[in-house]
This record gives structure tokens, sequence and C-alpha cells, in this order.
């Protein structure tokens, strides 16, 4: 993903909708845009927003008739994972140390188990 994986906020919220459907769902703009209402946004901003998110490779665009269809094509934990590698290989050894390590202490309970279940599902 690289770089991509960085969004805007429109980015992020049209991606809160889409992973809000079920697995393998496909939804068009007008539906994207009607979960979206409370925002305000104009219908062309989120078919914008959608094709955009279609060439960062975020989404899959299908053509349907005259208009188009998207589902995520990343999780948001798999993005969520990019997210923490793109920013761990821009720092050197012993910064990447030091945020973990910074990380982990702020972490909650819930989440150093879950750490521990991690590590030793790899183990």
């Amino acid at each position: 993903m690289g770089p991509r994986s960085r969004m805007g906020e429109l980015e992020q919220a049209v991606m809160q909708a889409l992973w809000a459907l079920d697995d393998e769902q496909w939804a068009t703009v007008r539906q994207v845009h009607e979960s979206l209402a409370d925002r305000g946004l104009a219908y062309t901003t989120v078919m914008t927003v959608m094709d955009r998110l279609a060439r960062k490779e975020f989404v899959e665009q299908q053509r349907d008739g005259r208009a188009y269809r998207y589902r995520p094509r990343v999780t948001r934990a798999g993005l969520t994972a990019e997210l923490m590698r793109e920013t761990l290989s821009d720092m050197g050894a012993d910064e990447r140390g030091s945020a973990l390590v910074s990380f982990v202490e702020d972490a909650s309970p819930d989440d150093i188990a879950a750490l521990r279940r991690a590590l030793g599902d790899l183990a």
C-alpha cells in the first residue's frame, strides 16, 4: 500500500461506511452518500472521494450499468497495520524500539493481552 495508506477525513468517512457493510457486499455511491447524510455532502463529492479511493486501491470498483459499485479492498485492521508499518519504517532501529515500547506502555490491559496472543501465535 505504501504512502497511499494515508487518507483524508472524507476518505476515512467513506471507508467507515463501506466497512460497516457485510463482507463481500458492494455499495453504490448513492448508498454511501445516504449513509453520510448527516455530513451534508454533495453526491458528487462522495462520488469523487470513492473514485479517488479506487485509484489508491483502497476499494474495488465494479461497473454496474452506467454506475459503479464499490467495496473495501482492505480491512480496517489491515489498513491500521500498514499505517503502523509505514510509520515504523521511517524510523531508525533505536527509534522503532522506543516507539514500540512507548506504545506498549500506553496500551490497555486488553491491548496487551491481544499482543501477547498474537506474539504467541507467531512463535
